[in-house]
C-alpha cells in the first residue's frame, strides 16, 4: 500500500477527530470524549484555541453542537494564546492561518505606511513558538474592509495558493451596504480597471486595464439603503468599491469612490468579506469559513 506523502501526514496528524451524535453543548461533548480530563484542562483547550467545530476555532464553552458536526482537538502543544482587538484567528494548522480582520487594520505594510498590520501581528504570534517562524502573504483586504483572509505559514504553501488561486478558492463573498435602492435583484458588473496608485479608474471597454467581474445579489432595500451580497470572479484592487460606484450605488462610508456629501451613519466603510471557501493546498480537503453579516449593517434596515 502506498504511503501518504509526508506533508499530508503532517497536516492530518495534528488533530483527533470526533463526530457529534446528539445535540449538546461543546463543554459537555469534550467531557464525554475526554473523561479523564479535568474541567480546567478542557477550559484550557478552549482558551488556547485548540478546539475546532467544522474546521473553525471555537472557544465558546456552551457552543451548541448538532448531530453530524465534526469536532477536532489539536495535538499541537506549542500553540500560544492569541489576544488582539484588531484580529481574530478563525483557523490554524501547520500550513496556513485564516483570520477575521477588523476594519481600519492594514493587511500588510506598504512602502509609505510602516505601522501595525495583520501581517505584523501574526508574525509576532508565530514567532512566540519559534523565532524562525513567519507568515506569508497570500491576498489582501483593503484597510477599511473587514472580514476573512488567509496567510500561509511557509513559502511553498504561499506559492501554491498564489499560483493556483482561481482553482483553489471556489467561493469568496462579501456583503455591503450601498446608497439608494438597487434597481435589480441580481446582476453582473464587468469593466477594465486601471490602478493609478491612489485611485482606480473603470472603463466599460478594454483600454489596457485589467478585466474585473463582480456578481451581485440584492438582499434588502430600506431607509434609502440596500444590503448587497457580492461574489468576485476576479480580485482586483478596490474592485467592489469601483463597481458599486459604476452602478450609481456607492458603498456607505466610501470616502474615495462615494459622493462627497454622503452621510456615513456607520463611521466605517460598509464592506465585509463574510465567506471564504477553498481546497486545502496540502490535503485537498474542502475548507469553508463564514462569519455573520456585521450587526451594524443590519441595524440600518
Amino acid at each position: 500500500m502506498n504511503k501518504k506523502p509526508a506533508p499530508y501526514a503532517k497536516a492530518r496528524a495534528q488533530y483527533t477527530d470526533y463526530i457529534v451524535r446528539e445535540p449538546m453543548e461543546l463543554m459537555a461533548f469534550l467531557a464525554s470524549v475526554m473523561p479523564q480530563a479535568s474541567r480546567t484542562k478542557l477550559k484550557s483547550l478552549l482558551a488556547k484555541r485548540l478546539v475546532y467545530v467544522d474546521k473553525a476555532i471555537t472557544t465558546q464553552y456552551n457552543f451548541p453542537l448538532q448531530p453530524g458536526m465534526k469536532v477536532q482537538i489539536s495535538r499541537n502543544k506549542n500553540v500560544h494564546e492569541f489576544h488582539s482587538r484588531l484580529l481574530k484567528i478563525v483557523y490554524e494548522d501547520a500550513y496556513l492561518i485564516v483570520v477575521e480582520k477588523n476594519e481600519g487594520l492594514l493587511s500588510v505594510n506598504t512602502e509609505r505606511q510602516k505601522e501595525r498590520t495583520a501581517y505584523t501581528i501574526l508574525n509576532e504570534y508565530v514567532r512566540r513558538s519559534d523565532r524562525r517562524n513567519r507568515v506569508y502573504i497570500v491576498h489582501r483586504l483593503d484597510r477599511d474592509t473587514s472580514g476573512l483572509m488567509m496567510f500561509a505559514k511557509d513559502e511553498k504553501t504561499q506559492h501554491t495558493l498564489r499560483d493556483n488561486w482561481h482553482e483553489i478558492v471556489f467561493d469568496r463573498r462579501y456583503v455591503a451596504v450601498v446608497e439608494g435602492s438597487m434597481e435589480r435583484d441580481r446582476g453582473t458588473v464587468r469593466s477594465w480597471l486601471t490602478d493609478r496608485t491612489l485611485y482606480v479608474y473603470s472603463s466599460p471597454m478594454d483600454d489596457g486595464g485589467k478585466e474585473a467581474i463582480t456578481h451581485y445579489r440584492t438582499i434588502k432595500r430600506a431607509n434609502g439603503y440596500s444590503l448587497v451580497e457580492l461574489n468576485l470572479e476576479t480580485g482586483r484592487k478596490n474592485q467592489i468599491r469601483v463597481h458599486m460606484q459604476d452602478l450609481g450605488h456607492p458603498i456607505v462610508g466610501d470616502g474615495r469612490y462615494g459622493r462627497e456629501d454622503s452621510a456615513n451613519p456607520l463611521g466605517r466603510l460598509a464592506l465585509h468579506a463574510f465567506k471564504l471557501c477553498f481546497y486545502h493546498p496540502v490535503t485537498g480537503e474542502e475548507m469553508r469559513f463564514e462569519t455573520p453579516y456585521p450587526s451594524a449593517f443590519k441595524a440600518l434596515f
